[in-house]
């Protein structure tokens, strides 16, 4: 097919579709009626020759239909997402030796066209994934899908409805959302617009689609780039992607995406990121997905998105050391398809950084795509700490003090952190939060002894220590009578506390609650001292210098000092363990540990996901090699083990020179590949 001729109906179709706008929704019309009719035809004439009709022609769109309600579909194949990263040394570790495609990652809504004998016969929302909704009626409101095409058997495509930013900055002025607020952003406007029961009221959105897949069809062409460059003479326009012809470098992978991510903004097309595939099927098939993505590619997002939004209050709650965590709530954004209204705001000398206060606008953000954070405050100036801080602790009515410390910025950079503090012992929600650490999972892991329940056996005087929750039984009767219990209820429960007597040394340590003894500190000190509670005891008042722990620093060695020397803690410690029963160490001799490796000694830190292991799960393979499990990087980490997702713990590594291991290489050189 002459590709001259498909470009030209293409833009003689948008041409008239922007004239049918200026004189039906506009009421301002640019040409002519004759001048129209004149093209009309002209269109008419060119279909005929390329065999090719675009859905939202204005040769097939006399009328746009309506629907009452979006029927649903299910996607035979199901329409996953990618696991997204922000490092390129991630990238390039999984392109390898293979064959690539880098494609634009469009910010719209993912639609599937599905095409029989030749006619569109369905077009639907990705939905979940396995269940989408039907938009037929709309693909006339939307440039860029044919609605007859020269192919005669099945086709399945995938692509995104998108608006051009160009074009959202128009719209957003005139149009409102479901609440009667402006819409934030384009995607937001798209998807809307796509589901929307009424064809007519689409039409005017500036929907525009371009193809990224073929989900079935082409079955003889065995790459992703072929079958996307066969849909062009079918009348889409796909996705601008790129074919590696070799393995690239990091430098040549970024300047890839630089090039992309030039070409969109000159394009005019909205993405928030770029997709990496391996181009050959085959391989693609082969790698399987799980849950929640295809494992054939990946998503690698630009810088976080920002969304503007007004700091409503700052909420101050109370730990269980004392310290009072302050947490932003401002006005709902939607991030990544998710409602956001609140962030942790970490400590006074972030707020006093920022000069956050009631009342500002923020940038909020959703850092790594998981957590929400307030990036930047648009209204600084007459900061007040005075003015923001409560002086007296929400929950007991306490004076507050701000606790000043030694600790390191977001960029590393050694600085002083300020915290605010309530130092009552007795403050209800301190006491609550210990409480709730206490019998949590990690610690005594005491199920069914909820937050909410704690809070009411606590009010009604029947806890007021540790030891009162294994004499829970003096009160039987009563909380049987309690709303939401009953025999069966409380007999869990009880159970459930009885259960928990049989503990080990790192959970009885856990839940104590040493200010930064947790999972791995906690092995630690459980491998030191043979698995003994005595043992460790006895060290900490005959001066054990806990600093030449892996990992253990002066804070940390303070920390446990400083906790045995108070009374009452000793007390709890010693007369807790009458009541339990402390197992000793699975690995009390050598004989489970492996010993013959490269690791035996070592200090072993691992950062992001380690599929198909849980952290947990590879703390315990690093201890089976004789190694130690280090929690942070330090200049006595030994190797870096970098999953997906790495973090901070990568940037530090490579200031340290410290040799950085992909799972990969960590699992053969231990030799469990």
């Amino acid at each position: 097919m002459d590709q001259n001729l498909l470009t030209k109906q293409r833009e003689l179709n948008d041409r008239l579709n922007r004239y049918r706008n200026e004189y039906y929704n506009l009421n301002s019309p640019s040409v002519s009626d004759a001048v129209y009719d004149r093209l009309f035809e002209e269109l008419q004439e060119l279909e005929s020759a390329t065999g090719v009709q675009m859905s939202n022609s204005p040769t097939n769109t006399v009328g746009y239909p309506a629907v009452s309600k979006l029927e649903k579909t299910n996607h035979s194949i199901p329409l996953l997402s990618l696991d997204k990263v922000k490092n390129t040394e991630e990238l390039c570790r999984f392109m390898g030796e293979h064959q690539v495609m880098f494609m634009l990652k469009l910010d719209g809504l993912t639609i599937k066209l599905t095409y029989e004998g030749g006619k569109l016969v369905e077009a639907a929302t990705r939905g979940d994934g396995d269940v989408g909704e039907i938009v037929t009626h709309n693909t006339r409101a939307i440039g860029g899908i044919p609605e007859n095409i020269q192919y005669e058997d099945r086709l399945v495509v995938t692509g995104e409805a998108f608006i051009r930013p160009s074009d959202f900055e128009q719209l957003k002025t005139t149009l409102v959302d479901s609440d009667g607020k402006p819409y934030k952003n384009g995607r937001n406007l798209a998807a809307g617009s796509v589901r929307l029961f009424d064809a007519g009221a689409c039409l005017g959105r500036r929907l525009m689609f371009m193809p990224f897949n073929v989900l079935e069809g082409m079955e003889e062409l065995p790459r992703k780039s072929e079958r996307l460059k066969a849909l062009r003479p079918l009348g889409f326009l796909p996705c601008k992607y790129m074919v590696t012809k070799r393995p690239l470098t990091q430098k040549e992978t970024e300047d890839g995406i630089r090039q992309l991510k030039e070409y969109a903004a000159d394009a005019d097309i909205p993405i928030d990121g770029i997709v990496i595939t391996y181009n050959d099927i085959a391989l693609s098939k082969s790698c399987g997905r799980t849950g929640h993505h295809y494992k054939d590619g990946l998503a690698f997002k630009f810088e976080d998105d920002l969304f503007q939004t007004k700091l409503q209050t700052i909420e101050w709650t109370p730990g269980r050391t004392g310290e009072i965590a302050p947490v932003a709530i401002f006005e709902p954004v939607e991030i990544d398809g998710c409602e956001v209204s609140r962030a942790s705001l970490h400590n006074l000398s972030f707020i006093e950084d920022l000069e956050l206060a009631p009342g500002c606008r923020i940038l909020v953000s959703k850092r790594n795509m998981i957590i929400p954070h307030v990036e930047e405050n648009l209204d600084r100036g007459n900061f007040s700490m005075d003015a923001v801080i409560p002086h007296q602790c929400p929950c007991c009515g306490e004076p507050t003090r701000i606790h000043e410390t030694s600790g390191r910025g977001e960029n590393g950079e050694e600085r002083v952190i300020k915290t605010l503090f309530c130092d009552n012992a007795a403050c209800e929600t301190r006491r609550l939060k210990q409480f709730v650490h206490f019998v949590s999972k990690k610690a005594m892991n005491i199920e069914g002894l909820s937050e909410g329940t704690l809070e009411k056996l606590i009010g009604r005087g029947w806890i007021h220590s540790y030891l009162d929750i294994y004499r829970l039984d003096q009160h039987r009767n009563e909380i049987i009578r309690m709303d939401g219990f009953g025999e069966k209820s409380w007999q869990r429960l009880w159970d459930a506390i009885q259960q928990s007597r049989s503990t080990t040394f790192e959970r009885y340590v856990i839940a104590m609650d040493i200010p930064m003894v947790g999972n791995t500190a906690s092995k630690v000190l459980c491998r030191e001292f043979h698995g003994s509670l005595d043992e460790f005891r006895d060290a900490v008042y005959g001066g054990y210098d806990f600093r030449q722990l892996p990992d253990f620093g002066e804070t940390l060695h303070n920390n446990i000092q400083e906790w045995f020397n108070k009374e009452e803690n000793f007390c709890i410690w010693e007369e807790l363990q009458m009541m339990m029963n402390i197992q000793k160490p699975v690995e009390t001799d050598n004989q489970t540990i492996n010993r013959d490796n490269s690791f035996s000694g070592k200090t072993i830190v691992v950062t992001g996901k380690v599929e198909p292991y849980t952290r947990d799960e590879m703390n315990s393979l690093i201890a089976s090699l004789g190694a130690v499990a280090g929690s942070s990087v330090t200049r006595k980490t030994d190797y870096l083990v970098c999953g997906e997702k790495a973090g901070s713990k990568l940037s530090k590594a490579r200031e340290l020179d410290i040799p950085v291991l992909t799972p990969e290489e960590f699992f053969r050189m231990a030799g469990v590949a």
